[in-house]
């Protein structure tokens, strides 16, 4: 892939959730909610400061983050459905 975010923006790809419940029910994909968790593909350098210094985002390749349920922009590259989203419209980075 051939994809570079600008600034502080994320690439992510959503993490499938289970459509079986804890007792074998199979959830329709209609009736699921898109997750709001997912992978970090790839990420911006950062931004800069008043003093002209770059500031490197805090989440990395490969981290595991959640997101609010609206946040970032659905793309399509490579076949895959992907965000973009800017590093303030993630929550938190898991493990």
């Amino acid at each position: 892939m051939k994809f570079r975010p600008l600034h502080d923006r994320v690439l992510v790809e959503r993490v499938k959730e289970d459509t079986k419940t804890a007792g074998g029910i199979i959830i329709p994909d209609t009736a699921t909610e898109k997750p709001s968790e997912g992978k970090v593909i790839a990420t911006g350098p950062g931004t800069r400061g008043d003093d002209g210094k770059l500031n490197a985002l805090d989440v990395k390749k490969g981290d595991k983050v959640l997101f609010g349920k609206w946040g970032g922009t659905e793309v399509k590259i490579d076949g895959k459905d992907l965000l973009i989203m800017k590093e303030s419209d993630i929550m938190g980075v898991i493990g």
